[in-house]
């Protein structure tokens, strides 16, 4: 089986601060990985490497054998089909649960690929996945348990069916 997220030789330096240093790392297609550490130990800079809103400064990250960064390039973030958790969710204050959970899908409604039906089954299968109350769909993320909103965050991340998560 082949690796479907791979790194090889990830360095990321803060100035003179080396967060990451020469990491390699297979996830299997179905595998699940944890990234565990002290604070300050680079899991949330490999994972923002990863997602690709930081550049590494040496090293490869791949998908599926395809490099979707290394130190002279790299695939814009909204290109890479990647799902990112936050882990303070990063919800959009404005929008309701509903709007924040279909967000990702804007793209695919504009392309014509699911019509706005389409989005709305979507956005409820993805609520009941995540045991969200049906009432909580025009709630704004302000009005909700910290609980509830980190599963809205999961189930955007979720919505677009991302090669990666």
């Amino acid at each position: 089986m082949t690796a479907r997220l791979t790194t090889r030789g990830l360095i990321k330096r803060y100035g003179s601060v080396v967060a990451l240093n020469g990491i390699d790392l297979d996830v299997e297609d179905g595998g699940i990985m944890a990234v565990l550490g002290p604070s300050g130990c680079g899991k949330t800079t490999l994972l923002r490497v990863i997602a690709g809103f930081l550049h590494p400064d040496d090293g490869t990250v791949s998908i599926d054998g395809t490099v979707i960064a290394d130190r002279n390039r790299s695939v814009p973030t909204r290109r890479r089909d990647i799902g990112l958790v936050p882990q303070e969710g990063a919800l959009f204050p404005h929008l309701d649960v509903a709007a924040n959970i279909a967000f990702g899908l804007s793209r695919q409604e504009r392309s014509n690929r699911a019509g706005p039906d389409g989005i709305a089954h979507r956005v409820a299968d993805l609520m009941e996945l995540l045991e969200l109350p049906r009432a909580l769909a025009t709630r704004r993320p302000a009005e909700l348990s910290r609980g509830q909103q980190q599963r809205v965050a999961v189930a955007r991340a979720l919505a677009p069916n991302p090669r990666v998560l």
